[in-house]
């Protein structure tokens, strides 16, 4: 990134049927954000226009053709369709899907050509984005593939991380998804991002079990024991501070998660239901593991109230400035270990 330019901040606007437009859209209606960073919407005048008129919202925003050309201390918007959509707040419909996907591969190609610096993403709807141009359960499998990494679903706030072992995967799919490669790729995936993108010098990592009460030594399920247990002792032999597994029911209501940095969850529900519980609202949804940074709200698209300028944009809000801290922790910690390989390189 050029030092004499802001953090561009990318936005692919996903389902255009949704709250996504009038979250992101609300968050930059405080002129005080352009102090932070240059916001650049993925869309197209005319359709971010209809949202703002929609939804009562007032911005003054800068049209161009390419992410690159974007100015600071504007809220600008890359044209990437001329077609006008077929608005209908509230309603799951294929069109909607088909632009989601638009806004999001013109932004997607833009992180990796360094034209944004952060990536953004508004919600989308897992059923009407699917076609054949796009097969993927939603935008973490999508983005794995685009961008360099071992990608990780990691829900953080600043006092809570919860990382998954297993992310869109059918709960009866679960144990047998959950062998010790996986195990060892997620804890080291969540260590890294710890260290790099929080900047958590050594970070102390739970794991949840997989069966009720951890198995009960293998009454309920032999999974923990004979599966989690070997590579925790493994890893914590060979200098990683990881534990467990620990019995979800009680894990988060007695506390326990304050004593650690980060916990992985062995899938999807089993993490964010208490994670969605405890953050109010405030958690953001972090892609760690990858090459460029990105981030969305931890809500979907509230089809029931879309297009009534209800939503609360708390948590988008809080996905941008978490983009940006995590940009800037990835940008220092790359330029001090930088540093350090080439005294090293010197000395010898």
């Amino acid at each position: 990134m050029k030092e004499n330019r802001k953090i561009r901040l990318g936005i692919s606007v996903g389902d255009l049927n949704g709250i996504g437009c009038e979250v992101a859209l609300k968050t930059f209606e405080d002129s005080r954000m352009l102090d932070f960073c240059t916001p650049v919407f993925f869309a197209s005048n005319k359709t971010i226009s209809y949202q703002l008129k929609a939804l009562n919202i007032n911005i003054v925003f800068n049209g161009v053709q390419q992410a690159d050309k974007a100015i600071d201390g504007k809220v600008n918007i890359v044209n990437v369709w001329k077609e006008i959509p077929n608005v209908k707040f509230g309603e799951a419909t294929e069109e909607a899907g088909s632009f989601a996907i638009k806004s999001l591969k013109a932004a997607v190609e833009a992180l990796k050509e360094g034209a944004i610096d952060v990536l953004v993403t508004a919600p989308i709807n897992k059923n009407n984005i699917q076609s054949d141009e796009f097969n993927f359960p939603g935008h973490t499998d999508y983005l794995a593939q685009e961008l360099e990494g071992e990608s990780l679903m990691f829900m953080v706030t600043d006092s809570l991380k919860v990382g998954l072992l297993t992310d869109h995967v059918a709960v009866k799919d679960v144990s047998s998804a959950i062998i010790p490669r996986l195990i060892r790729d997620k804890v080291n995936t969540i260590e890294k991002s710890l260290i790099m993108d929080f900047g958590i010098r050594k970070p102390r990592i739970a794991l949840l079990g997989i069966n009720p009460h951890s198995g009960d030594n293998g009454v309920i399920g032999k999974e923990d024991d004979e599966v989690l247990r070997p590579v925790i002792r493994e890893m914590a032999n060979n200098g990683h501070l990881v534990y467990g597994p620990y019995s979800a029911d009680s894990f988060f209501g007695s506390d326990s998660y304050k004593k650690f940095d980060a916990i992985l969850a062995a899938y999807h529900d089993q993490g964010l239901i208490p994670f969605k519980t405890l953050s109010f609202g405030q958690g953001v949804n972090f892609t760690a593991g990858l090459s460029a940074v990105r981030t969305s709200p931890d809500h979907g698209t509230a089809y029931e109230i879309a297009g009534k300028g209800q939503a609360d944009h708390s948590s988008f809000k809080e996905a941008v400035f978490t983009g940006l801290q995590i940009f800037r922790n990835r940008t220092e910690y790359k330029e001090l270990t930088s540093n350090v390989l080439k005294k090293q390189r010197v000395k010898r």
